[in-house]
């Protein structure tokens, strides 16, 4: 239904700013909605000069961080009970939530620390999720932004320089399946790089705490 030539009209249209910061505090939190379907329009819309792309990833940036404040704190005020019998209720179903989801998202935060609030941005299945763990943690509010604005800004870029280069190329009502295509792979590099750099850091942090050892 996301993907109807009707609303692929319906964005282009009346997409602005405003829009694409609450489309994305939507896309953000634990509501599915894909932000495919929000940054590449809205940068379409840049590349034939009726929006700025600079704002449109500043706009979807800030969007991104409202819907992660909000997964924070309710997983932070809520607790971990409270957290899990929503992803099992109707509710957290019709969210496309699951324990299985959360545990996964919490497996991860819990394996790479602080820093996966950045790498988990970019990795599709645990983006929209990894705020939880972080408030169901305690993680301090200022390490959470930031690792939470540059995760969010790098993947809004991504997004927009696609939507700003198929501005010039694609017809908008093959918009969206052409940005289906890109992002998939895309994403999927962007996970083995992340998975490449994870893997290099733990084993330079070996190295280093078996130099100590022998010193």
């Amino acid at each position: 239904m996301l993907e109807s030539l009707e609303f692929i009209q319906e964005i282009l249209h009346h997409l602005n700013y405003f829009w694409v910061a609450v489309l994305m505090a939507i896309e953000s939190s634990f509501i599915p909605f894909p932000s495919e379907v929000v940054v590449p329009p809205a940068a379409y819309l840049a590349a034939n000069g009726k929006m700025n792309v600079v704002l449109v990833v500043l706009a979807a940036t800030l969007g991104s961080n409202v819907g992660a404040l909000v997964n924070y704190y309710l997983a932070r005020y809520l607790g971990r009970p409270l957290v899990y019998r929503f992803a099992e209720s109707k509710w957290g179903r019709m969210c496309l939530l699951s324990r299985e989801k959360v545990q996964q998202a919490e497996a991860y935060f819990q394996k790479n620390g602080a820093t996966s609030t950045l790498v988990g941005r970019l990795i599709p299945g645990i983006r929209q999720l990894i705020s939880i763990p972080a408030g169901l943690s305690g993680m301090k509010l200022m390490p959470f932004l930031f690792y939470t604005t540059i995760g969010a800004g790098a993947w809004n870029i991504i997004l927009a320089a696609i939507g700003y280069y198929l501005g010039h190329i694609v017809p908008e009502d093959q918009l969206i399946p052409t940005v289906m295509s890109y992002s998939k792979p895309i994403g999927i590099g962007i996970t083995v790089v992340v998975v490449l750099v994870l893997v290099g850091m733990y084993l330079r942090k070996k190295r280093a705490s078996q130099s100590d050892e022998v010193r």
